[in-house]
């Protein structure tokens, strides 16, 4: 079953990428997301309930065919360390008081 804000035909979807590693497919997408491209992470539950099939079944970093151009030069930035925070680097949060709320409204 596909997200709901993800309005796409199943068939329209291709695979950007392949991780072993679950929670690294999970920060790309993230980045894919930010940079308004729709994507989606197959098989990363099946990763996480049995992680020993890491290397028969890695977790699929998926887009639209119609995204696929946009999404592989944010997967090349990302590769080359343009998103990485500087050394040190201090998050500001928007609530001092209650530092889990930090600017995404969905953090929790």
């Amino acid at each position: 079953m596909q997200s709901p804000d993800l309005d796409f035909d199943a068939t329209d979807w291709v695979t950007l990428a392949r991780y072993a590693d679950p929670t690294q497919a999970m920060v790309v997408l993230g980045c894919l997301k930010a940079a308004g491209i729709p994507a989606a992470v197959a098989d990363v539950h099946t990763l996480q309930m049995h992680s020993l099939l890491a290397g028969a079944i890695p977790a699929r970093l998926q887009v639209p065919a119609d995204w696929a151009r946009q999404a592989q030069a944010v997967l090349v930035a990302f590769e080359r360390g343009d998103f990485a925070l500087p050394e040190g680097a201090d998050l500001p949060f928007d609530d001092p008081e209650n530092p889990k709320r930090a600017a995404d409204d969905h953090t929790v």
